[in-house]
């Protein structure tokens, strides 16, 4: 029977798959959103990075009421749906014809 140590090649091997294992894991809760009835809810956060926009931006947009949001206390989030919906409403094709 072997003893095994930290430095056996085992050992390491199991060491390195953990690592691997655990930053792969972070990386997915990172860009984890839960679905609820079949919607993705986004963060004030997550709009701005998607639309390339500050937080003021967004705060004027709702303002404006140019997105719809959802206010639970203090809390702000926003359906997916309704962003790509405005998105896709503002679309405009620099087609010649």
């Amino acid at each position: 029977m072997d003893l095994l140590t930290n430095e056996a090649k085992e050992i390491i091997a199991q060491k390195e798959m953990i690592t691997r294992l655990r930053s792969r894991i972070e990386q997915i809760l990172k860009n984890y959103r839960p679905v609820m009835n079949g919607e993705i809810y986004l963060s004030g956060d997550d709009v701005c990075k998607l639309l390339h926009i500050s937080k003021r931006t967004l705060q004027q947009y709702r303002d404006d009421n140019i997105l719809p949001y959802i206010q639970i206390g203090c809390k702000i989030i926003y359906k997916e749906t309704d962003i790509l919906s405005i998105l896709e409403q503002n679309y405009t094709s620099n087609k010649i014809d």
